[in-house]
């Protein structure tokens, strides 16, 4: 049962918009950002189930995007809903309990607060082991929104919220592996593997080597669409040389634990 941890999902009347934001000049898109889009890729590349992750860069939008992947929810589809630090504490975790939203994204660089932000902390507190956490890390923006996430500001989370399930996306650290290698080293996080424009661009022999030093029990399958291809990435987590055991758990068997979703691969 494959899972892909990471694609990002519009109404379809903004879906343009949003993708137009793309702050990554280099970096197009390979979808559409709409439902449909996403239903016919998962259908060309065999995913069965997609986290469909919301992002509110603003407070004010934070109840309308719960209220989105909510709805998303459903055969196929597991919605990550969003919070933001200009709500207290109580309004995001009513928003995300009102509309039984149990997992969230996090994207400093849109949303623009820092992961070691005390107001981000507030509420990781206050998310206990009840709600699951994936989060962007690394660069992709400019100088200062690239000091926004860190694999050091992960590996303080992590310390300092045990029972958190915490998710770093990008191994832990985009275009910085070898940060994310050296700071991440034990951290009681799950990494997840999306690297657009794709993970064929990192060496096989090294993706192979971070996921058995930090456990294949550790790392979730992300695609992050639209902006790769999903059968592109699960082609190439299959050619890496894994065994099928470490595979299934990349693919999927991970993230059915973390998310508690029954899958044969858990």
């Amino acid at each position: 049962m494959i899972i892909d941890a990471h694609a990002h999902v519009w109404p379809d009347k903004i879906a343009g918009l949003a993708l137009s934001a793309n702050r990554l000049p280099d970096l197009r898109a390979r979808g559409d950002g709409t439902v449909g889009g996403l239903t016919a890729d998962m259908a060309a590349s065999g995913v069965d189930l997609s986290c469909c992750l919301g992002i509110a860069n603003e407070a004010r939008h934070v109840d309308s995007v719960n209220r989105f992947v909510a709805d998303l929810t459903g055969p196929g589809r597991f919605g990550f809903g969003t919070v933001h630090v200009d709500l207290p504490v109580e309004e995001n975790l009513a928003s995300l309990r009102r509309h039984g939203v149990t997992a969230v994204k996090i994207h400093p660089l849109f949303q623009g607060f820092a992961l070691d932000d005390p107001r981000l902390w507030a509420i990781l507190e206050a998310f206990g082991d009840e709600i699951a956490v994936i989060t962007h890390v690394g660069e992709g923006g400019s100088a200062e929104a690239n000091r926004l996430s860190s694999p050091r500001m992960i590996a303080d989370i992590a310390r300092q919220f045990p029972a958190l399930r915490l998710m770093a996306c990008h191994f832990g650290g985009y275009k910085i592996l070898d940060d994310a290698e050296e700071m991440l080293a034990g951290a009681d996080v799950v990494l997840e593997t999306s690297w657009p424009p794709s993970l064929k661009t990192l060496q096989p022999d090294r993706v192979r080597r971070l996921i058995r030093n930090h456990g294949a029990e550790r790392i979730v399958f992300g695609s992050d669409w639209p902006m790769t291809s999903p059968a592109e990435e699960i082609e190439a987590i299959s050619a890496l040389g894994l065994t099928d055991d470490e595979t299934k758990r990349v693919l999927g068997g991970t993230l059915a634990r973390v998310l508690g979703i029954d899958s044969p691969w858990v």
